[in-house]
C-alpha cells in the first residue's frame, strides 16, 4: 500500500514539474521535440504493423488457392 502511495505522489510530482517546465520557452521546445518524436515512432509501428498484416493476408490467400487446388486435383 505504502508503495502505491509513493507511486501516486512520484506521478503527481512529475505531472507538476513537467508542467512548471513547459511554461519556459526551453521546456517548450524540449517537449515539442519529445511529441514529434513520439509521433513519429507511432507512426513507424502503424506502417510496419500494416505492412506485416498485408504480408500474413497474402499469405493465407496463397494458402488458401494451394488448399483449393488440392481438393480440385483429388
Amino acid at each position: 500500500m505504502k508503495g502505491i502511495l509513493l507511486l501516486a505522489v512520484g506521478v503527481a510530482a512529475g505531472f507538476i514539474v513537467a508542467h512548471q517546465v513547459s511554461k519556459t520557452p526551453e521546456g517548450k521546445k524540449f517537449f515539442d521535440d519529445v511529441d514529434s518524436k513520439a509521433r513519429e515512432f507511432g507512426s513507424a509501428v502503424v506502417d510496419g504493423y500494416k505492412a506485416r498484416e498485408a504480408e500474413l493476408r497474402a499469405a493465407v490467400a496463397e494458402a488458401e488457392d494451394v488448399i483449393a487446388d488440392l481438393k480440385r486435383s483429388r
